[in-house]
């Protein structure tokens, strides 16, 4: 419900945009699924540039729009928090490639709780992928992150598109 009123909020051609949330009854249990944008054909945004031997200036006008479709979250007071190639998906429409960021499922509102049944980090809780993340994020101590930990996955993501690896080992 959280990650639905999330998308719900959000507009942007770089965003999968979700069409439908509900959940579906099976043998008593509630089972929640996302009716979702289909992406034809898409691959994540690393396999993508090198299956299609993406040039550097063609991998960082992609990234732009990733850019573009993150700065939209934050402009709605929405962090996602796990920033990575695999939340990256990129298709292509008319022979161009459209990339759409996905999976806010630990995403933050900056604002206030969506719904009651907001999930709430607690402190020294640790979510999120390890090498994408900003020290903040990953220090255990820290109570929040803020829209700086975005920028800074977004910073490992361009140098493993340009690089060809992330820039720590995992």
């Amino acid at each position: 419900e959280f990650e639905a009123q999330l998308l719900a909020r959000m507009n942007h051609p770089g965003i999968a945009r979700v069409i439908r949330a509900d959940t579906i009854e099976e043998r008593g249990i509630k089972i929640p699924y996302f009716v979702m944008d289909l992406i034809k054909n898409a691959s994540t945004v690393i396999e993508f540039a090198n299956d299609h031997d993406l040039d550097r200036r063609q991998r960082l006008v992609m990234f732009r729009s990733i850019c573009d479709a993150v700065g939209h979250a934050h402009q709605k007071g929405i962090i996602h928090r796990d920033i990575k190639p695999n939340n990256v998906l990129v298709g292509e429409v008319d022979g161009k490639p459209v990339p759409k960021v996905i999976d806010f499922g630990i995403a933050k509102a900056l604002e206030r709780p969506l719904t009651d049944k907001t999930l709430f980090t607690e402190f020294r809780q640790f979510i999120g992928t390890p090498e994408y993340m900003s020290p903040e994020q990953a220090d255990l101590s820290m109570m929040d992150v803020d829209t700086r930990s975005d920028v800074y996955a977004l910073g490992v993501l361009l140098y493993e598109l340009l690089v060809g690896s992330p820039p720590s080992d995992p």
